[in-house]
């Protein structure tokens, strides 16, 4: 019994994290091993495999690509304490429809905002990042946007920049 849980203990944690690409691991579940035959358990993780790998694929079926206009806008000069708003356009290059399913800013400053709905193929929408720098924020200053996608690469970064006097 003890061998035996000892054994699929090995295995699961051979199997738990394996790397499959630089930037993704996939995880396979635990399975609690009371007074099981090696092989159910066996064919148990098989099973759990099988579904992840499905899993995956269902994934990897509905990306798209996507394109923008441009990646970088700068506003030139600005003042401390003002509003500053640019929209960049993106475009759905692919044969699925782009979810844009989150946009964040590196900043508290900036403020980005997304299309609600999917943009079909060959459709294009806007990415709204509005720019507020604060009192104090002088300088040359650049910030990013992250957008998450379901597209290969999932992030794409967009990036705003001005001079703030």
């Amino acid at each position: 019994m003890k061998k035996s849980i000892f054994i699929v203990s090995v295995l699961l944690t051979t199997l738990s994290c394996t790397n499959k690409t630089k930037d993704t691991k996939e995880v396979v579940s635990a399975i609690a091993a009371d007074n099981e035959d090696p092989a159910v358990l066996a064919a148990r993780v098989k099973q759990l495999e099988a579904e992840e790998k499905a899993k995956k694929e269902a994934e990897l079926a509905n990306r798209t690509s996507l394109s923008f206009e441009k990646l970088v806008h700068d506003f030139g000069n600005v003042k401390p304490d003002s509003d500053n708003s640019y929209k960049f356009k993106v475009t759905n290059t692919g044969k699925k429809p782009l979810i844009i399913e989150k946009v964040s800013a590196s900043c508290g400053c900036t403020t980005p905002h997304k299309p609600k709905q999917p943009i079909l193929p060959g459709q294009s929408d806007f990415i709204e990042v509005g720019f507020h720098p604060k009192p104090g924020q002088t300088n040359e200053i650049s910030k990013t946007v992250s957008v998450e996608a379901n597209t290969d690469p999932k992030i794409t970064e967009l990036q705003i920049k001005a001079f703030v006097k």
